[in-house]
């Protein structure tokens, strides 16, 4: 799961825009400022030395790993913003849920819970 790189990428230059401009202008008036600041935001957390290349170079670690040693996700996100955690209780709580209703199996060995 990648971090939300501001540099190496256009991921904020082509984001979509809501088909509805009515709904769209009614957002604006609430949060297009905040929308205009958050390339910008993000990019003054998000630590130097880090570019887009290392999510490419994490995928290619996983995949040369053997069968069976494959983890079921990994984080790449120089400025931390909480989505290890947010996973980890997604995972619990979906792995608890499939033994309530006796699908356990769909786990799988790397689910880690």
């Amino acid at each position: 799961m990648p971090g939300a790189y501001t540099s190496g990428t256009n991921h904020f230059a082509h984001s979509g825009a809501p088909d509805d401009h009515a709904r769209a202008s009614e957002y604006d008036e609430l949060y297009g400022q905040l929308r205009e600041n958050m390339a910008g935001s993000l990019a003054a957390i998000f630590p130097e030395g880090h570019e887009a290349g290392e999510v490419a170079d994490e995928i290619a670690s996983v995949i040369g790993l053997p069968d069976g040693q494959r983890p079921f996700r990994v984080h790449v996100d120089p400025s931390k913003d909480g989505g290890e955690v947010v996973s980890a209780v997604y995972d619990r709580i979906r792995a608890e849920f499939y033994r309530r209703i006796g699908i356990e199996e769909l786990l799988g060995e790397n689910s880690s819970l």
